[in-house]
């Protein structure tokens, strides 16, 4: 029986998950602070997987995503120093089972490589993959599991964090859909604009990305949704067949066995 410490370093939250062979167990989403020092990473790493009672020895594997390089070798030596084993990295070299058809290989983050992965590995191709979260990014992969591309737009959150800083009006809002599209308030005009806005704009891509992705059968294109806002957007769009917010975690573990040695 193997036990694998799974951990994606986003840009705004660090997300952990523990497997018991195939099987997640546990999960734990902290966030991302790229000024502790490697001991204040593996004390914020040991605290959080003891909060359910996981003891950090217990694991025979570990597998790192990152898209913050600044968090990466800190985080490299805070898991090995507490679990006592050499991590595989998500980068160059790894083992992925998809051919990655971009003018820069190397500028896909290893977030959507992996994403790729579980997707086409869980659910088949042809699939576009949506993670709502800092970002919102759109990626596109065939029948045959090969990585073709995809689109970024900013986030949600992000954009109202533009809007606040850049108005002097407007305010925070909290992320939830007002009753109605037309806004009878600022709060909820701004409510409004971000969540059926957002709908909107991934109903519009997922379209797009069918029609090129499957000209012929555009209907035959599975899509998923990952990251921390898609079930929220699920509640507003039919646009996604699969919700899995723990995607990334699950194509750790997936590219975890494909490169054992």
């Amino acid at each position: 029986m193997t036990y694998l410490l799974a951990v994606d370093i986003g840009n705004t939250n660090i997300t952990v998950g523990a497997f018991q062979d195939r099987q997640l167990t546990a999960t734990w989403r902290m966030a991302t602070r790229e000024t502790r020092t490697i001991d204040e990473h593996a004390w914020a790493l040991q605290g959080v997987l003891q909060s359910k009672n996981v003891d950090p020895n217990s694991f025979d594997a570990v597998a790192i995503c990152s898209v913050v390089p600044p968090l990466t070798e800190a985080y490299l030596s805070a898991l090995t120093q507490i679990t006592k084993t050499e991590p595989l990295v998500i980068g160059p070299g790894v083992k992925t089972g998809i051919r990655v058809h971009y003018d820069r290989t190397q500028d896909v983050g290893a977030d959507r490589i992996v994403d790729a992965v579980a997707a086409h590995q869980i659910y088949g191709g042809p699939i576009v993959v949506v993670d709502i979260g800092t970002a919102t990014v759109f990626d596109a992969i065939t029948s045959d599991g090969d990585y073709i591309g995809g689109a970024i737009s900013p986030g949600m959150e992000i954009a109202a964090e533009a809007m606040f800083r850049n108005t002097s009006q407007l305010r925070r809002v909290e992320m939830t859909a007002p009753d109605r599209v037309i806004g009878r308030s600022t709060v909820a005009s701004m409510q409004s604009g971000f969540v059926y806005g957002f709908a909107e704009l991934i109903e519009g891509m997922i379209a797009r990305f069918k029609m090129e992705l499957n000209p012929n059968a555009p209907d035959k294109v599975k899509v998923v949704a990952t990251g921390g806002l898609a079930n929220l957007m699920a509640e507003h769009t039919e646009s996604l067949d699969h919700i899995n917010p723990n995607l990334t975690l699950a194509g750790l573990q997936i590219l975890h066995e494909m490169n054992k040695s």
